[in-house]
C-alpha cells in the first residue's frame, strides 16, 4: 500500500511538470506581429514609444538608404506604413519581400531597430534561376 501511495502522486507531478515545460513557456517562443492594417486599426493601442512587431511586404521602389540605415514601405495589400529601420539591414533585405520589424510608431510612420527578413529554401542560380539544392544534400 505504500507503493502505491507514492507512485501516484509522483506521476501527477511528472505529468504536470512537463505540461508546463512544454505549453507553459511555448508563448514566450512565438513570434506575434501585426500587419500594416491591424497596426493601423489599433493605433490607440500602441501610443509612439510603445513596442510592437510589424510584418508585411516590401513596396517595390520605396528602400532608400540613409546615413542610419535604410528607409522602405511595408503592406499587407491593404494598408501601407512608412519604415525607417536604423542599423544595416539583412543581406537577403529586398523589394518584395516578407519582412518582420520591431520598434514602435513616432508620428505617422514606424521606427524599427530590428529588421528580420523571410526567406524561402529554395536556392538558384544567377545565370539560369535553376534550382540547386543545398550542400549536402541531393535533390
Amino acid at each position: 500500500m505504500p507503493y502505491k501511495s507514492f507512485v501516484l502522486p509522483a506521476i501527477g507531478v511528472v505529468v504536470l511538470v512537463l505540461g508546463f515545460m512544454l505549453f507553459g513557456g511555448l508563448g514566450d517562443n512565438l513570434v506575434y506581429y501585426l500587419t500594416p492594417a491591424e497596426a493601423v486599426s489599433q493605433r490607440a493601442d500602441f501610443p509612439d514609444g510603445e513596442r510592437f512587431r510589424l510584418g508585411g511586404l516590401v513596396v517595390d521602389g520605396t528602400i532608400q538608404e540613409t546615413e542610419a540605415g535604410v528607409t522602405f514601405v511595408v503592406t499587407d495589400g491593404d494598408k501601407s506604413i512608412d519604415v525607417a529601420n536604423s542599423g544595416v539591414p539583412p543581406q537577403l533585405f529586398r523589394e518584395g519581400i516578407g519582412v518582420v520589424v520591431e520598434g514602435s510608431w513616432s508620428g505617422d510612420h514606424f521606427e524599427s531597430d530590428t529588421l528580420i527578413v523571410k526567406h524561402d529554401e529554395e536556392y538558384r542560380s544567377e545565370e539560369d534561376g535553376a534550382y540547386v539544392p543545398p550542400t549536402g544534400t541531393s535533390g
